[in-house]
């Protein structure tokens, strides 16, 4: 069997523990209704199942290829996007001043879930367009908006984030791009651009290039950074002056073109303010990460579905009132892998959902303190679910005839996108937590200690052990909180050797008064017994996490590590 959409799950993260149907003068859900939630989470899935996930091996086994600085995409994918841009899935979210549909940014979340699912090549494309939307209706002129928005938002442009370059990496600091102003008030950019991701393609008229450059007066280091928009094809039907110059050859996404890009003197136009750019960029970096976060709840789905397809059918072994060989999934350990995997999606799943949903109800303070924890615990999770994925069916996991591989080989880069796991964990530390003096995770461990007090109250048995534990991990967590706070003060070495650790254990807290937030809510015996599962398989180990928060850096730079001394 192919990709099944799971709207059930969907639904149910999106409408009990995301909250959907919540109003604010900030964020109304308009003009969405049950019904029309329905028709457009259907259609998105057919979208996937029917035309994407077809093209997902296709892709996989034809790659990209580039000739003459043009990037030909594998059989399918052109007309693939063209069948997504006419369907107005770009611009669910959007401005409707500029064609969009004005729908929640969460049910575009889920939308996008369904596409990774099927086929995470090609949903990188939409996501980065989804980015540069997002940074031209926060910081773009009116002119800009007006020329660029009305075509990514229809998808019949599409956008690119040009960040990297082979010098800096993730350190944007070190970029070297130039930005020359010229008598017109354009500028020509030079300099090269890494890691581009379909940053050239034959599937849409033209491309709209965001990029990080210097003016010539900038000060050094990241406060002399500027955006810039740079159209592969100029207002006037010319061809700018920036091409693709090679594309990587990759573990996975093989049908993602990762471009390095040449800037050759290229036309371009400032966006918002001179020196302002990182900051600009964040707006489409914030976008950006909410969105790969979901992709490891994506691929958790994809990876699982493939597996019990695989374990239903796959006989071995002796399993009680059976005669002859078993389907495996009648073994216990199995079973342990399947559960394992539906329910760590699900929680995946419900972390993205209500960072973007904190968004649309004007919650700043939850949406930038749950973005880094749903993009790092959740594209991990990606990675683990598609290595377990494999385990389920065995040697012929290995093989890549199964197609099981490569869900573990795409997923291993989402916790690489868009700023490392590693640099998200320090970010919730460094800037969510810290900002504020921990007011946004207080809040967080408030709610999380009334829903465990809410869920202990019920006549409901199961939902009263789950209560236990995930009140002993939000305690866990407060207790971390403290020590994060102040190892900050004290030593920063020490709260950074932590970092990873603490987001980990946010990840698993939040998540599990999501799940149990929307398991109070509703008749869902399913998603009551994956609780029940997450309950004692997540948070009951949770608080052990507290000690490698507390461990600090010794153990990292102890002197005895003699290979690790330089």
């Amino acid at each position: 069997m192919g990709y099944r959409a799971p709207i059930k799950d969907i639904r149910f993260a999106l409408e009990q523990c995301a909250e959907v149907w919540a109003t604010s003068e900030n964020g109304p859900a308009g003009e969405l209704d049950p019904e029309l939630l329905t028709a457009i989470l259907e259609g998105a899935g057919a979208l996937a199942s029917e035309t994407l996930a077809p093209l997902n091996r296709v892709g996989d086994a034809a790659g990209v290829a580039l000739q003459d600085a043009e990037v030909k995409t594998p059989p399918g994918f052109a007309d693939a996007y063209r069948a997504f841009a006419e369907g107005g899935w770009q611009g669910l979210a959007a401005d409707p001043a500029h064609g969009g549909q004005g729908l929640p940014r969460v049910l575009a979340l889920a939308v996008m879930e369904m596409i990774t699912s099927a086929n995470m090549s090609f949903g990188l494309c939409p996501i980065l367009t989804l980015g540069a939307i997002e940074a031209l209706e926060a910081h773009g002129s009116d002119a800009q908006r007006a020329l660029y928005l009305p075509k990514l938002v229809s998808g019949e442009w599409t956008g690119t984030m040009n960040l990297t370059e082979p010098q800096a990496g993730s350190d944007l600091a070190a970029l070297t791009t130039r930005a020359e102003p010229s008598v017109d008030g354009t500028y020509r950019l030079t300099g090269q651009k890494i890691f581009i991701t379909w940053g050239e393609h034959d599937a849409a008229a033209n491309i709209v290039h965001l990029v990080l450059a210097r003016l010539p007066d900038a000060p050094a280091g990241s406060a002399g950074i500027s955006l810039f928009v740079a159209p592969k094809i100029l207002p006037d039907g010319g061809r700018n002056a920036l091409r693709c110059i090679g594309v990587e050859e990759k573990l996975g996404i093989h049908a993602s073109p990762t471009c390095t890009m040449a800037f050759e003197g290229a036309t371009a136009w400032l966006v918002g303010e001179p020196n302002r750019g990182l900051a600009h960029m964040f707006t489409m970096m914030n976008s950006a990460r909410v969105n790969i976060g979901v992709q490891g709840a994506a691929i958790g789905e994809a990876a699982y579905q493939k597996a019990l397809d695989y374990a239903k059918e796959r006989r071995q072994g002796r399993a009680e009132g059976v005669s002859g060989s078993a389907p495996i999934i009648l073994h216990p350990d199995i079973r342990r892998i399947l559960v394992t995997m539906k329910a760590k999606t699900q929680a995946a799943r419900v972390l993205c959902y209500a960072a973007a949903a904190a968004a649309d109800r004007g919650d700043a303070a939850r949406a930038d303190l749950l973005t880094p924890i749903a993009k790092a615990w959740s594209t991990d999770w990606g990675v683990e679910a598609a290595s377990l994925g494999l385990q389920v069916h065995g040697g012929m996991g290995f093989i890549e005839e199964t197609g099981a591989a490569q869900f573990y080989r795409d997923a291993r880069i989402a916790p690489i996108y868009e700023g490392t796991n590693g640099i998200q964990a320090i970010d919730l530390i460094g800037r969510k937590l810290s900002a504020d003096g921990g007011a946004a995770m207080g809040a967080l461990i408030a709610e999380t200690r009334a829903i465990a007090a809410e869920a202990q109250a019920t006549e409901r048995t199961s939902l009263g052990r789950v209560a236990v534990r995930l009140a002993t991990a939000c305690e866990a967590l407060s207790e971390a909180t403290a020590h994060m706070l102040a190892a900050q003060k004290k030593d920063r070495k020490d709260a950074l050797a932590g970092a990873n650790a603490y987001l980990k254990l946010a990840g698993d807290v939040a998540a599990g008064m999501l799940l149990t937030k929307g398991v109070m809510g509703a008749d869902e015996p399913e998603q009551e017994a994956l609780l029940c599962f997450y309950a004692e398989t997540v948070l009951a180990p949770a608080p052990g996490l507290v000690h490698e928060v507390r461990a600090g850096a010794g153990p990292l730079f102890d002197d005895a590590l003699i290979d690790l001394a330089i």
